[in-house]
């Protein structure tokens, strides 16, 4: 029986794997900063104190760099050195197609995981959960009824979390799976193709606004990024505008043996879609 240890196990993707993962047999352990279960397990990226006892007899990881950071290697570069050292074999990495700019330390990151013994980097398209929850993107939504996007009339292949995690588990079990894998949706939306779906489904007029790079960012750093990351972000639609992103792959399908979810789909599944999508009214007392 393998033992997992699977970083970001709270987070969009880390939690249905923990769930895929124990259907399979495995055992799981999720890290977080704050673990509420006996199977999980503290984790801090800045605490490397909590590192080695995380990996600790562990056969494979699910890597979730930390988050906001251009540099990651600072922090991942030392847990990987630790993860060779206690003998890890598997080293699987969520990855993304989009490239932030001035940004070396992510390469520098890909090209460390591909010297653990076994690793496979997922490279999954923009997320479909961006479009709910926390997200900046889906805060405007549900607040103002609005997408602000600097990438013109550029198209992502959207992917839902649930079926990167779906990829992830099969990676982290099957030693046949290895290398570097493109995972997308079934289809390539812009955002006024996505704003349409929503409003389809919801009832709600959605209104997509063209701003620049530079108003985009600010909009991130208003939401609470880093300037440096925010900049970088709305950096990237620039080459969505260019194209970069405009793909879809059968890796889902190849890997899983099923089909990704659409992005219909996907806003469908949310029973709760008006509460995902729109701002609740205030309470009358």
């Amino acid at each position: 029986m393998s033992t997992v240890l699977v970083t970001g196990g709270t987070g969009n993707t880390g939690r249905p794997l923990c769930a895929l993962l124990r259907t399979r047999g495995a055992r799981v352990r999720a890290a977080s900063r704050h673990p509420d279960d006996a199977e999980a397990v503290r984790f801090d990226w800045h605490d490397p104190a909590t590192h080695g006892a995380a990996l600790d007899g562990v056969d494979a990881v699910y890597l979730v760099p930390p988050l906001l950071n251009l540099d990651p290697m600072t922090l991942v570069g030392p847990f990987l050195d630790t993860a060779r050292r206690l003998g890890v074999r598997k080293v699987v990495l969520l990855g993304s197609l989009a490239v932030l700019p001035n940004a070396p330390g992510v390469a520098e990151m890909y090209d460390a995981v591909r010297r653990a013994p076994e690793w496979v980097v997922l490279r999954p398209s923009g997320f479909m959960q961006n479009f709910t929850g926390p997200h900046p993107l889906a805060a405007r939504i549900r607040e103002r009824g609005e997408i602000r996007t600097a990438s013109g009339g550029g198209r992502l292949g959207w992917i839902d979390a649930e079926d990167i995690a779906s990829v992830a588990a099969v990676a982290l079990l099957d030693p046949g799976i290895a290398g570097e894998h493109v995972l997308t949706g079934p289809e390539s939306l812009g955002y006024r193709d996505a704003a349409s779906t929503i409003a389809k489904i919801t009832g709600r007029t959605i209104r997509v606004v063209d701003i620049t790079v530079e108003e985009l960012a600010r909009t991130y750093v208003d939401a609470g990024m880093p300037a440096d990351y925010a900049e970088a972000l709305a950096g990237m639609h620039a080459d969505i505008r260019a194209g970069s992103e405009d793909r879809v792959t059968t890796a889902v399908r190849d890997i899983t043996g099923r089909e990704p979810r659409s992005f219909e789909e996907f806003v469908r599944s949310h029973d709760t879609a008006t509460a995902a999508f729109v701002k609740p009214s205030r309470a009358v007392t």
